[in-house]
């Protein structure tokens, strides 16, 4: 059993007294800034009344079961988007990966579904779906929440398949050569060498992008659907208070604080593994 030295030991003790000064010193200053920044806002001469209209305790329990209601509407979207962006992304960084000559219309069509769904607005496009689509008067039209999802997935479809698409070009190339010598075909190089390597390289920011979708999923009340955000709208304009508004903030940033703490844990264990791997 392996007893370590004394000058060991006494390394230990003074990293974790260091932590503990750490801590304490972080603690401190937290409280100090956020008790300066309390009393500048309870100081100021108008808090009274943002108080009121903003942080009424009455209005916010009497709002808070139709904002949850219409929050579950958003958590469905949510999921739904996600699974369709994934699917979207990957298919198009596949085709803009594809190397044949004879592919080339292929390409140049995922590459401008990229150059422009990348650049437009994703309000813009949420309108022209919701409000275009249902204008055309066409039979079998997708209600306003299928194609306002519709509108979620094929903007961040692009953004996402960059996203695969680095991931993808950063395997490097002798690994599909050693594949392919080793007799695998194009399909089972992308599905067997190259596709797992690239989406452990890219989860982080494919988890930011699912962190950005939870907060845009919000932007589907604008085609009316009564989702968290319409419904602070409903109640806001029925007691004529903001509270409602703030209930819906709260809600959505306590919805993403799982996504941002996953996102932060697999960024935090692909530096160390980066880190490990450039040591061996």
């Amino acid at each position: 059993m392996h007893v370590p030295s004394e000058r060991q030991r006494q390394r230990m003790a003074h990293r974790r007294r260091q932590t503990i000064v750490s801590v304490v010193v972080a603690a401190l200053s937290t409280a100090v800034v956020g008790g300066l920044l309390a009393f500048a806002v309870t100081g100021a001469p108008g808090w009274a009344r943002v108080k009121a209209s903003f942080f009424n305790l009455r209005i916010a329990r009497e709002s808070l079961p139709a904002v949850l209601d219409g929050l579950w509407l958003n958590v469905r979207l949510l999921v739904f988007c996600a699974l369709g962006a994934l699917a979207l992304g990957l298919g198009i960084a596949v085709l803009r990966t594809l190397r044949p000559a004879v592919f080339f219309p292929l390409r140049a069509l995922a590459a401008s579904y990229a150059y422009v769904f990348r650049g437009a607005p994703l309000i813009i496009v949420l309108y022209v779906l919701t409000f275009g689509v249902p204008g055309l008067r066409l039979q079998g039209t997708p209600s306003v929440l299928v194609l306002g999802g519709v509108a979620l997935v094929i903007t961040y479809g692009a953004y996402i398949a960059e996203v695969f698409r680095a991931g993808i070009e950063s395997v490097h190339p002798s690994q599909r050569a050693a594949a392919r010598s080793l007799g695998l075909t194009y399909r089972q190089t992308m599905r067997h060498v190259v596709l797992p390597q690239a989406v452990r390289r890219v989860a982080p920011p494919l988890l930011n992008d699912l962190v950005a979708m939870q907060k845009d999923v919000g932007l589907i009340s604008l085609a009316g659907p009564i989702d968290a955000i319409r419904a602070a709208q409903i109640q806001t304009a029925t007691t004529f208070n903001y509270t409602p508004y703030v209930i819906a903030g709260v809600l959505f940033v306590l919805l993403a604080i799982p996504l941002i703490a996953i996102t932060d844990t697999v960024t935090l264990r692909a530096a160390r593994r980066q880190s490990a791997e450039g040591t061996t």
